[in-house]
């Protein structure tokens, strides 16, 4: 008999115990509420006793909350139909102010940054989403964290994930690429024919004061000719040594019978 009231204390010592303790993990805390009113300070970690029937016990994950938003439409400053989609990373700093300040904090922020989203695309450019994403994650995280700080939460980071443009504006782009890298062509051409130009008339002048240079680069220019076996080759004749052939020669070609001079 003894042993059986023993047992039935026990029992009932370990279902008191299982009502009033709660065990807080390492990154929670906790929030007491006694007939409905926050007890003053948190609990930490660890185990934590209720009264029970009397205290009811709310615990908030501390850790930094991954909360992706999804893709919102919009124009920009310049016309251009978008699609663009981020991630915010948050954290409880004020347990009870989060609790307390606002039914649900998670909703509550995925609010937020969509509309903070919408409104920063609107304000942007085409360009800037592109390219200068990192100042456009600065201005929607000062967006989310100003009313964040009411609801005792802390805004760790904020990223523009993805841009998606319409089919038309992918093909626009593309062509003002390609437009780009041949107008850079061009002018790389431009410039290398301007050189080569210049790099000529200075070699034009060296010939030109020196006569003998001439006779050399047409003698080179054989040479490299015939290295290519050609069967047919193509010798420029200066005129001026046409010139000087036709004033110091006296030699009279013999007229055939149809007037013109045989070559014989």
């Amino acid at each position: 008999m003894f042993f059986e009231i023993l047992g039935g204390l026990v029992v009932l010592g370990g279902i008191g115990l299982a009502m009033t303790a709660r065990v807080i993990k390492q990154f929670e805390q906790g929030l007491v509420f006694r007939f409905g009113k926050l007890q003053k300070g948190v609990r930490g970690p660890g185990l934590t006793m209720l009264i029970p029937g009397v205290d009811q016990l709310r615990k908030v994950n501390l850790q930094i909350v991954t909360l992706p938003v999804p893709a919102q439409d919009g124009i920009t400053r310049d016309n251009v139909t978008v699609r663009v989609d981020a991630v915010v990373y948050f954290k409880v700093q004020d347990p009870a102010r989060a609790i307390i300040n606002v039914e649900d904090y998670r909703f509550a922020m995925l609010q937020v940054a969509q509309t903070s989203l919408r409104s920063i695309i609107g304000k942007s450019e085409l360009d800037d989403l592109l390219s200068n994403r990192e100042h456009l994650n600065q201005g929607l995280e000062l967006m989310i964290d100003t009313p964040a700080l009411e609801w005792g939460i802390d805004i760790d980071r904020v990223e523009i994930k993805d841009v998606a443009l319409p089919e038309s504006m992918k093909r626009s782009m593309s062509r003002q690429a390609e437009a780009e890298r041949e107008r850079r062509a061009r002018v790389i051409t431009a410039d290398g024919e301007l050189q080569a130009s210049k790099k000529l008339s200075e070699a034009a002048g060296t010939m030109e004061a020196t006569p003998g240079a001439l006779q050399l680069r047409l003698l080179q220019t054989i040479v490299e000719v015939a290295a290519e076996k050609n069967s047919t080759l193509v010798l420029p004749f200066p005129v001026e040594l046409l010139r000087f052939l036709e004033k110091n020669t006296n030699i009279e070609l013999p007229e055939q019978k149809d007037g013109t001079r045989s070559s014989e």
